[in-house]
C-alpha cells in the first residue's frame, strides 16, 4: 500500500528516520507531495491488536516484546521489498533499526517505560537473570539489522525530538526512552557512511528542506499534502484507537498480578 500518485523515481531508498512522535505525518505527506510511494507496513499498535489483543503496551512481558519486534521487522522488510520491486524506490517511516535500538533503550532504563514507578521497579528486579541473554540477543539482531541497513538504505533525514509525544494515551514510552532512542538512531546510522541529514523546524518547513536536500519533483503542492495526509493519519488513528479500546479490560487483581510477575 502507498500514499499519493505513485511517481517513478529510480533508486531512492529514503529512511525518514526518528522515534515515538517525531515523523508520521511528515513522511506520509512527503510520499504525497512527491508521488514516491511510502512504506506502510503494519504499526507496532496495529501489530499488538493482532497477536495480542487486549495487552497494552506497558503490561507486555520480554517475550511478547520480542515477538512484537520481529512481526515489526518481517513488515518492514516484506513491504520494503514489494516496493522496491515495483517502484525501485520508497520512503520508509523508520527503518529496520528502530526495534533495535528500542530494544537496547529498554536494556537501560527498563522493559516497560510507559508503566508507573512500582511496575517498572518489579520489573528491574525480576529481568537481572535475562539481562545476559538478552544482550546477546539484541546484539545479534543488531548485526542482521546493521547489515540490512547498509546495504538498502541510500538516504536518512533524522527528525529530532522537538515536540512532546501526542496525548493519545496509547504512547508506551517515556520521554527520556524518547531522548535516548533518539541520540543512539543518529549515533548508529552516522556510523554507516550514508547520506545524512538532520532535518527540524515545522512540518512544512522540513518537507520543504527534504525536497530541495534531494532534489525531488513536486506532484502535489505541499501544503495540500500536508492536509491529505493529517486526514489519513487521522483516520488511521481513530480506527486503531478504537480496536485497542473494545479489546482492552480493566484486568482483575489475580491478572494485576500475573502480569507485574513475569518478565
Amino acid at each position: 500500500m502507498s500514499t499519493g500518485n505513485n511517481h517513478k523515481v529510480e533508486d531512492l531508498h529514503l529512511v525518514i528516520s526518528g522515534t515515538y512522535s517525531t515523523g508520521k505525518t511528515t513522511t506520509t505527506a512527503l510520499s504525497i507531495a512527491t508521488g514516491i510511494p511510502k512504506i506502510d507496513a503494519l504499526s507496532a499498535r496495529e501489530i499488538l491488536t493482532d497477536l495480542y489483543p487486549g495487552r497494552r503496551f506497558q503490561d507486555m512481558n520480554l517475550t511478547e516484546l520480542m515477538a512484537l519486534g520481529l512481526k515489526r521487522l518481517e513488515e518492514r522488510i516484506k513491504t520494503e521489498a514489494t516496493l522496491f520491486s515495483k517502484y525501485g524506490s520508497f520512503i520508509s517511516d523508520g527503518s529496520v533499526l528502530n526495534e533495535w535500538i528500542y530494544g537496547t533503550v529498554r536494556l537501560k532504563i527498563g522493559i516497560n517505560p510507559g508503566a508507573p514507578f512500582i511496575h517498572q521497579l518489579i520489573k528491574a528486579f525480576l529481568g537481572v537473570p535475562s539481562k545476559s541473554f538478552l544482550k546477546k540477543y539484541m546484539s545479534a539482531y543488531g548485526q542482521v539489522v546493521s547489515l540490512h541497513a547498509k546495504y538498502w538504505y541510500n538516504h536518512v533525514v533524522h527528525l529530532p525530538v522537538e515536540f512532546k509525544m501526542d496525548p493519545d494515551g496509547h504512547r508506551p514510552v517515556s520521554e527520556r526512552y524518547r531522548r535516548l532512542s533518539d541520540i543512539e538512531l543518529k549515533q548508529i546510522f552516522l556510523t554507516y557512511g550514508i547520506p545524512f541529514y538532520i532535518v527540524g523546524g515545522s512540518l512544512e518547513s522540513r518537507l520543504q528542506k527534504i525536497i530541495s536536500l534531494l532534489n525531488l519533483q513536486i506532484v502535489v503542492p505541499v501544503p495540500e499534502a500536508i492536509e491529505q495526509a493529517k486526514e489519513i493519519i487521522a483516520t488511521n488513528r481513530e480506527s486503531v484507537s478504537k480496536r485497542i479500546i473494545e479489546q482492552y479490560h480493566e484486568p482483575n487483581l489475580r491478572e494485576k498480578i500475573k502480569i507485574l510477575s513475569k518478565y
